[in-house]
């Protein structure tokens, strides 16, 4: 049997141990078996890049962060093109697999790469997949793993942050990634005592943003502590076009927006901190390193079993086969009537609504 592996899009905590789960499962119960690890991801279907893997190569990656084949992102929208340099990406892919004489591929990523997963696996390509992200937004599965780490990440800059905010008397933002949904706002603004949590799913009002800091000021509080997703957006930026919100942020990050308006209408002095791609790296966490574990063993079985084209994906903590076709593409946000929304607004945490 071969077997082809390949992480994609931005790194993330537990790739190493997923990857691990993988090989680790096949080598013990598949003797004959031949991993091909492939180099920066989808590039290295497209231009050839691989090495052939052995036991040792999964050894003591447990605890490492990144990803020892390199990744690379090859956005999906784009996958169709012909490249600059002449290459048609899927039929070199296809090309690829078919001439190492893959039984398998297993794709480690994000939503964009179980997109091309699900492509390839519609052109007849047998394909495995691990949800894999900080993000925690794949559809059809209750967790990814690396959202864990990336929030143990987030809380801690945040628990830093309080010390500081609250000897200064200050306003601070800290915001974390979350482009399209605010899972990781969420969760690291529980976990940190926010007061002020902001998130793409819920448009915030600057006033009441204002109303909770002058709130706690009247109750003797100082400092305000709001974490903000990256991709929060006011209900002003509602009226504007994906295209123009994007122009906007990247001129003007919302932490730095908010920051001027909170210094001009209160007065207060506001610093922002944005731990950025700290949140991807370093070791993954227990949880991480268990779910990853899992998720590959169970990757590795659904091969065994000849179970192609699904995503490996835990439901109720049990690990389940979701068909590609029915998760890619599909985007999980945060549920704005959750039970976890109305326990945190019990709480006393405002989120700008």
């Amino acid at each position: 049997m071969n077997v082809g592996i390949l992480t994609s899009g931005g790194d993330c905590q537990a790739l190493n141990a997923a990857m691990r789960g993988v090989a680790k499962t096949l080598f013990n119960k598949c003797p004959d078996v031949k991993i091909f690890g492939i180099e920066d991801g989808y590039k290295g279907m497209i231009y050839g890049r691989f090495h052939e893997m052995t036991g040792d190569d999964f050894s003591g990656i447990l605890t490492q962060g990144g990803t020892i084949l390199g990744t690379s992102r090859e956005p999906f929208k784009h996958i169709a093109d012909i490249a600059e340099d002449g290459v048609d990406k899927v039929k070199a892919m296809e090309e690829f697999y078919r001439q190492k004489k893959l039984d398998c591929l297993v794709v480690l990523g994000g939503n964009g790469s179980i997109k091309t997963a699900s492509l390839l696996s519609s052109r007849g390509l047998n394909v495995v997949a691990l949800p894999k992200t900080i993000d925690n937004d794949i559809f059809g599965t209750d967790m990814t793993f690396g959202f864990m780490s990336a929030i143990d990440v987030a809380v801690g800059a945040i628990d830093c942050i309080h010390t500081t905010a609250a000897s200064h008397s200050r306003v601070f933002i800290v915001e974390v990634m979350g482009h399209k949904t605010g899972h990781l706002a969420l969760n690291a603004g529980m976990a940190g005592g926010a007061d002020i949590i902001l998130l793409p799913e819920i448009p915030y009002n600057i006033e009441r943003v204002i109303s909770k800091i002058e709130e706690r000021e009247k109750n003797g509080m100082h400092f305000t502590i709001i974490v903000a997703a990256e991709g929060a957006v006011s209900a002003g930026d509602l009226k504007l076009s994906k295209k123009q919100l994007k122009e906007k942020r990247e001129k003007t990050p919302v932490s730095f927006e908010l920051a001027a308006q909170i210094r001009l209408m209160s007065g207060k002095d506001v610093r922002v901190t944005i731990p950025g791609h700290t949140q991807r790296g370093g070791s993954p966490n227990a949880y991480d390193r268990i779910l990853s574990s899992r998720l590959g063993a169970a990757a590795a079985g659904f091969i065994l079993e000849k179970k192609f084209g699904v995503l490996a994906a835990i439901k109720n903590s049990k690990i389940v086969a979701e068909p590609l076709s029915d998760v890619a593409g599909k985007l999980k946000t945060v549920d704005v009537k959750s039970e976890e929304i109305k326990e945190a607004k019990a709480l006393g945490i405002c989120f700008g609504d």
